[in-house]
């Protein structure tokens, strides 16, 4: 059996939430492939309420970071609205 990576899941989840770097989709994607390894019994059961976690955090991580970018695009937008609008009188 394999020991669990949970701790480590984890920490990627907490970093990729508040430093919404690219640790996020990294806890993501091996949270739901270390649940799986343990829903098959390969895998260290006891780790599964830290992976579980760190694997939300990291999709809070990500929606988090899409939004941010979804917001900077908007402004750009915004701003060049602007400009174009002033540049126009």
């Amino acid at each position: 059996m394999k020991p669990h990576r949970g701790v480590l899941i984890l920490v990627l989840g907490i970093l990729g939430l508040i430093a919404c770097c690219f640790c996020a989709p990294a806890a993501w994607y091996m949270g739901s492939q270390d649940l799986a390894e343990i829903d098959a019994g390969r895998m260290d059961p006891e780790g599964r309420q830290m992976t579980q976690i760190g694997m939300i955090l990291g999709m809070v991580g990500v929606g988090l970071w899409v939004l941010g970018i979804v917001i900077q695009v908007a402004l750009v937008l915004f701003a060049g609205g602007l400009a174009a609008a002033g540049a126009a009188n």
